[in-house]
């Protein structure tokens, strides 16, 4: 049995990488002024950045179906028996769930995980997936290892500026106002398919803190359910700088832990705004 493994580039996982892990990268649309572009596919970070700075309309949008339908069926006739589907958490897009009726039409060879992943997190998805598949397990069996798992993930986010929230409607014209006033920063949480305020703190340096501070709470609450997990950094950070200062800070307060950076995901981004900051906890799958 041969099962392929496909993401979107929610995921963070870059068309190079897909290659070296041997999987497939959706790439989700950005929309900037009405011209649809594709996150990894000759859209960088710093030209959306440039873009969202100038003031260009810039959104997202999950993929279309018929794209979705051509790369499945281009992946099953590589020789593939079945293929397992790996989107954004369904709780913040409507992706999942166009991927789930389209495969409807496959008879059980496409799979779709609904775990409730976005950004690293979803990466780690799909490293646990190719790690369940070379043990064994079938498409079918693997997405349902995943789904069990999928609620044991928590992301923290800091952001650098209210105004990308206010575009995307995240937050009202007059909050974001008052917090540019007081100097409040939000932290957000997103809790397997939900995202929330967590926290709202004065100053990027006391979000930063408040952001450690959860961090160190809730990897003690994971440890002590006996649960195998990963740590992990992420931002949208313009400069190296920027990001080495931001991998230190996690460093030394997670003395010891492996942990590893990647940007966030473009359609993440696009609603953070560049100098977004955030960690994240996701439990490890074994076969």
């Amino acid at each position: 049995m041969r099962t392929a493994i496909i993401t979107d580039s929610e995921s963070g996982i870059t068309q190079a990488e897909a290659r070296q892990w041997g999987v497939w990268v959706v790439p989700m649309p950005i929309i900037i002024d009405n011209e649809i572009h594709y996150e990894g596919v000759g859209l960088s970070a710093e030209e959306m950045f440039r873009y969202m700075k100038a003031g260009r309309s810039v959104s997202s949008s999950q993929p279309a179906p018929d794209d979705l339908l051509k790369l499945w069926d281009e992946v099953l006739g590589e020789g593939y028996d079945e293929l397992l589907y790996i989107p954004m958490t369904s709780g913040l897009s409507g992706s999942c769930q166009t991927a789930a009726a389209l495969a409807a039409g496959y008879g059980g060879r496409v799979q779709v995980a609904d775990n409730h992943q976005i950004s690293v997190p979803q990466k780690n998805a799909v490293r646990d997936a190719l790690g369940l598949i070379r043990a064994g397990y079938t498409a079918a069996q693997a997405r349902e290892r995943l789904e069990e798992a999928g609620g044991d993930t928590l992301i923290y986010i800091g952001v650098d500026t209210l105004e990308y929230l206010k575009k995307g409607g995240r937050i009202t014209p007059a909050a974001a106002a008052m917090g540019a006033v007081l100097g409040i920063k939000p932290l957000l949480a997103i809790r397997g398919e939900k995202l929330d305020a967590f926290a709202k703190v004065r100053g990027t340096k006391q979000c930063r803190a408040r952001l450690m501070e959860a961090m160190v709470k809730s990897v003690s609450e994971y440890r002590a359910r006996g649960l195998d997990i990963r740590i992990d950094a992420s931002g949208s950070f313009e400069t190296a700088e920027e990001q080495a200062e931001w991998c230190a800070l996690a460093a030394q307060t997670f003395p010891g832990e492996d942990i590893h950076f990647d940007p966030l995901a473009l359609s993440i981004a696009l609603h953070t705004g560049p100098g977004a900051f955030a960690m994240g906890i996701s439990r490890k799958i074994l076969p």
